[in-house]
């Protein structure tokens, strides 16, 4: 009976690591599919267009929400009320619409970056302001940790696309696959 358990044994041993690695391929496959990308790149593209539009309309507004933040020479402010949010509406459009994926996300991963640590230094500064995430009324003084948890799980779905959408090609370009064949 002793002999029979220890050969057994290496088989269960083997069968529990095929079975992890059949659940973590299934993971894999769930997180590559098409409907899990769709809902991250619908998700965060779709903020992120919300997000551009208030600022794009008020750019003026806008610009007084950046220099709140104190954190950039005053003659640059302007530029970048202007820029950022059109950077912000092309990247979710190009991200919603499928066109250039993970370079899409990895602009919003950065741009999320960006934010997440122009929020904490104001925090730690003690700094009582308007974030101008989603609005450019002034009225508002937003700021807070739970600004700063809320893009670091918006990078999440950033994430999940960079690492599994698929790349496209050129149409004349061979797979390394078809090459071979």
């Amino acid at each position: 009976m002793e002999e029979s358990r220890a050969a057994n044994e290496p088989r269960l041993k083997t069968g529990l690591i095929v079975e992890r690695l059949t659940n973590t391929m299934q993971i894999k496959d769930a997180l590559a599919s098409t409907p899990a990308l769709l809902i991250s790149r619908l998700i965060l593209g779709g903020l992120f267009v919300y997000a551009a539009w208030d600022k794009i309309v008020h750019p003026d507004q806008f610009a007084q929400i950046v220099l709140n933040y104190k954190l950039m020479p005053d003659m640059g402010i302007n530029l970048l009320a202007i820029f950022l949010p059109w950077l912000e509406m092309v990247a979710g459009l190009l991200l919603i619409l499928g066109i250039f994926p993970k370079e899409s996300a990895a602009i919003l991963a950065g741009l999320l970056l960006v934010f997440i640590l122009a929020i904490g230094i104001n925090l730690a500064r003690g700094l009582d302001f308007d974030c101008g995430c989603f609005s450019t009324s002034t009225d508002q003084k937003s700021a807070s940790y739970l600004l700063m948890l809320r893009d670091i799980l918006l990078l999440l779905p950033a994430v999940h696309i960079m690492l599994f959408s698929r790349t496209r090609r050129a149409a004349s370009v061979p797979t390394p696959e078809e090459r071979l064949a």
